[in-house]
């Protein structure tokens, strides 16, 4: 898949539209989920795959996220129905 950019204000204002969670919030999980998936593409082959479990405990372990567990979720969801809707990203089976 070619690298595309995403447009960030576009990204959070449709996450706060599905989610209710406020910028600065979004843009906290959102941080940290790239630290993650960051670390995840180090590892050798082609695809980075992420857990979302381990994804959503990753975040929740970052002292400066105020958002509950379900909201975390919340935001992380809809960052993927997003890039889904873009064809930026996917599930594999």
């Amino acid at each position: 898949m070619s690298e595309q950019q995403v447009n960030e204000s576009e990204l959070i204002a449709y996450i706060q539209e599905k989610t209710g969670a406020d910028e600065a919030g979004i843009k906290i999980v959102l941080k940290h989920e790239q630290a993650f998936i960051d670390a995840e593409a180090k590892k050798p082959g082609d695809t980075i795959e992420v857990d979302s479990d381990e994804l959503v405990d990753y975040v929740m372990s970052r002292k400066d996220v105020k958002l509950n567990e379900l909201e975390v979720e919340n935001v992380l969801d809809a960052e993927m129905a997003y890039l889904i809707d873009k064809g930026l990203a996917g599930y594999e089976d």
